[in-house]
């Protein structure tokens, strides 16, 4: 079987015996690139090989590229291919795909990264190229980033990496020279894409950050706090709290999300959105005190059941509009919970929603079976004979209590067949309530009045010259 051999250049130091005899003793050497310093071993011996330069200039994309270099290789019988750094993963895929296919092995020997051959005295350090560089990484452990071969490239590491670390926080950019040293440098984060000396074998380090030392934080740094508050010498009332104590607290700050998002104040929505993950977070590290279950769980329970419920995102299903979407994702929601009869799927409406939504829920659901009116005129009605019947319980002829539950259902489904949201409709409503009432409370002390001297009638005179103010206003 004809073998394509991959050997790392690495750098002309760290260079090893066995990477080096296979490109001595190759049938055909290709050299990755002749523009690196770790090609000068390859150049100074003097040995004939066939450059990959003219795929680099040629290539539309990255994708195009490593076809290119993947054909080339298959293209002959045994040969070597001399990578710069430890190895080519980025091209490994490619490589692999078309030695498959063309009936070739691939052996990918050891070698010594960047990283390494920058600062061997580093390590446990994380290390990932500049274009694998993770969103979230642990800044309690030092960071090596190799690649950093543009300014472009690094503006996007600087920019990743003060999502965790202060603009100041000082990072060394170790960069290969022809000889195959390195020249180090250090600097405040903020200044990475400002370096003249990027190159492909740059490798940046970042010491550890202690949490104390930190400015920004992220998902599984609240984790952290909470166990440290949760913890035995921690806070005393988050020690005490249980799943029960805290369902309240949930409630209240969703609603003060709520308000926050119709303020369009995007502060107070960063604020209100953490005090609600902490809640989940504090949920969860309860749970993971009683080995139960933790914030991965948690995490990992969503994310499948956005998979699952997705298939014309995630799978082969095609949905063309909303309408789609919604419909299958109740089709799922209910094969999911194992739900046979619509009344099942009534029941599954959280009693504890607030009455006007769960009541708005329900009637949607009972629209799923075709058990509606067409449109509100048609609903309106209904509205008129449960105030028929209200009055009637009200003469001693029914139960009133019933009635004015039958009266405001009612009314739920004009609202809801409308298109509009009861509970946010009934908010607004209140909320003119208490502005025309300030301004008629207002109005009666401009003539030397208090309301509560005031018998109905006078105050009714009060409450139309608010109304009026107020819409002139």
């Amino acid at each position: 079987m004809k073998t394509i051999t991959i050997a790392p250049l690495s750098t002309p130091k760290t260079l090893t015996r066995a990477a080096w005899d296979a490109v001595l003793h190759a049938e055909t050497l290709y050299l990755q690139t002749t523009e690196h310093p770790s090609a000068k071993p390859v150049k100074d011996a003097g040995l004939a090989f066939i450059s990959m330069d003219d795929l680099y200039e040629s290539a539309e994309d990255f994708d195009a590229l490593n076809d290119a270099i993947a054909a080339r290789l298959v293209s002959g019988g045994d040969c070597v291919y001399a990578v710069m750094g430890d190895g080519c993963f980025a091209q490994l895929p490619a490589i692999e795909t078309a030695a498959k296919r063309k009936g070739f092995r691939v052996d990918v020997l050891p070698g010594v990264s960047y990283a390494k051959a920058a600062f061997p005295a580093v390590q446990d350090a994380l290390a990932f190229t500049a274009r694998t560089l993770p969103k979230r990484v642990d800044p309690s452990v030092p960071l090596c980033v190799q690649e950093l071969d543009n300014p472009i490239i690094a503006g996007e590491v600087k920019l990743a990496l003060s999502e965790i670390y202060p603009d100041e926080w000082p990072v060394t950019l170790a960069t290969l020279q022809p000889d195959g040293h390195y020249a180090f440098r250090t600097f405040p984060l903020s200044e990475l894409d400002r370096r003249r000396t990027l190159f492909a074998g740059s490798v940046l380090y970042v010491k550890p950050a202690s949490f104390e030392e930190r400015t920004r934080y992220g998902y599984y740094d609240l984790v952290a706090v909470m166990q440290r508050l949760r913890a035995p010498g921690g806070c005393p009332w988050d020690r005490e709290q249980t799943h029960e104590s805290l369902k309240a607290d949930l409630i209240e700050e969703c609603y003060e999300l709520n308000d926050a998002i119709d303020e369009q104040d995007d502060a107070h929505i960063v604020e209100e959105l953490g005090d609600v993950l902490m809640d989940v977070v504090f949920h969860s590290t309860i749970a993971d005190e009683q080995g139960r279950f933790n914030e991965t769980d948690v995490a990992d329970g969503i994310v499948k059941k956005m998979i699952y419920r997705h298939p014309h995102v995630f799978g082969t299903e095609k949905a063309e509009s909303s309408a789609d979407v919604l419909k299958r994702w109740d089709e799922l929601k209910q094969k999911e919970k194992n739900q046979k009869t619509q009344k099942e799927v009534l029941c599954a409406v959280p009693k504890r929603f607030p009455a006007l939504m769960r009541s708005s829920k329900v009637q949607k659901r009972a629209r799923k079976v075709g058990f509606d009116w067409n449109d509100a005129e048609e609903a309106m009605p209904k509205v008129y004979e449960e105030l028929d019947e209200l009055k009637a319980a009200m003469r001693g002829d029914g139960d009133v209590s019933e009635e004015a539950g039958d009266l405001l259902f009612a009314i739920v489904n004009v609202v809801r067949l409308l298109g509009l949201d009861g509970e946010l409709l009934l908010h607004d409503a209140t909320d003119k309530f208490i502005t025309r009432f300030g301004k008629m409370e207002e109005l009666a002390a401009d003539d030397g009045k208090n309301l509560r001297d005031l018998p109905l009638s006078e105050q009714d005179k009060y409450w139309e010259k608010a109304k009026k103010s107020l819409f002139s206003e």
